[in-house]
């Protein structure tokens, strides 16, 4: 069984090593996207270095700022800001964030602000209305209105700069999301466009048409026995927050590229030593890298297909053959998906913060 009681944000590389932090979240979704994937790819996968290098493709449009912002958010050429997209209950072990405002979303509006009670100190990033509507304003621009539809919650916070940057968690219903920003890292508009579109990946991918949330676990989110229960009843991937539907970009991407390594990944998963564990999975990662966009890919089946995703948007397409590769290519099977990365990719060069 999944260890439910560990929400990862994004591993930041640092001299080498692996280093993660919790992140309480909430989770699920409501998208309707035809799912009619081809067979995948049955070639015999060749080594790649640790994550895949995106190099510019001339016949993409800006694909300097694309080069640019690969290159601060995930080769390290920025300062290593984390992102969250896990979905699990947990308790925020690592980085506490705080919480500073949330506005209720209609559409592309925001609004009916409610200010938390916060330390002084924050009072003038809780009040910056200016760069929270920025950051919102952008987030609309990139992400096309139809396939935000799930989103009733946009929540400001801060965990203080170079930890947390965002967020996609369940709100007040489970097939009802709530997006979390952190005010204090949002300068950096490479970082922050990598994570939104990273984040924006798990609204695609868990969402209430591709995931059946579970009641159960929604309300009783720290009950293990209800947990296992909802689990052994599912016969596809099961996310955490429900059970993937057979047809599903998460059920078809864990039974392309994760049933040979999920009981040694869920085996260390279900380490609750945080020293124990984050050893494990480095070892995991390095042994299996070929495998994987990113480092951070290989906290779960869950990031694992949305940095795929963000590579899908933001790279261009692989020539190679590895799986890391045939991840990305994954995506180009869905002539839905092929066509919203032309409408993001529009709105990104177009809209991309000056």
């Amino acid at each position: 069984m999944k260890f439910r009681n560990r929400t990862f944000v994004r591993i930041i590389l640092l001299s080498g090593s692996l280093l993660l932090s919790t992140l309480a979240c909430r989770a699920a979704t409501n998208l309707v996207f035809p799912s009619t994937p081809t067979p995948f790819p049955t070639n015999t996968p060749t080594p790649l270095p640790p994550t895949l290098t995106p190099t510019p493709d001339a016949n993409a449009a800006c694909s300097s700022l694309l080069a640019k912002i690969m290159d601060v958010a995930v080769s390290g050429g920025g300062s290593g800001l984390g992102h969250a997209g896990s979905t699990e209950s947990s308790p925020n072990r690592d980085n506490e964030s705080t919480p500073l405002v949330s506005y209720r979303v209609t559409g592309n509006e925001i609004g009916d602000p409610y200010y938390r009670a916060i330390p002084v100190a924050l009072r003038s990033e809780q009040r910056d209305t200016v760069t929270q509507q920025k950051i919102w304003n952008y987030f609309t621009e990139l992400i096309p209105a139809d396939q935000r539809s799930m989103l009733v919650e946009y929540d400001v916070m801060t965990d203080g700069p170079e930890n947390l940057l965002a967020a996609v968690t369940q709100a007040y219903q489970p097939d009802e999301w709530a997006l979390e920003v952190d005010i204090a890292d949002s300068k950096d508009t490479y970082n922050l466009t990598y994570t939104l579109v990273h984040e924006f990946g798990h609204l695609l991918t868990l969402n209430a048409n591709q995931v059946t949330p579970s009641e159960a676990i929604f309300k009783h989110p720290k009950n293990d026995s209800i947990y296992a229960k909802e689990e052994a009843a599912c016969p596809q991937y099961f996310p955490g927050e429900g059970c993937s539907k057979l047809n599903s970009y998460i059920n078809e991407f864990y039974q392309g590229y994760w049933t040979s390594i999920y009981d040694e990944w869920s085996a260390i998963d279900q380490e609750q030593d945080d020293d124990a564990y984050y050893k494990k999975l480095e070892a995991f990662y390095k042994k299996y890298r070929s495998q994987f966009v990113t480092d951070y890919a290989a906290t779960s089946p869950e990031e694992d297909i949305a940095e795929s995703w963000s590579f899908f948007i933001l790279s261009p397409k692989p020539t190679g053959n590895s799986i890391a590769d045939q991840k990305v290519l994954f995506f180009y099977n869905y002539p839905e998906l092929v066509q919203l990365r032309a409408t993001i990719l529009n709105n990104l060069c177009t809209d991309f913060p000056k």
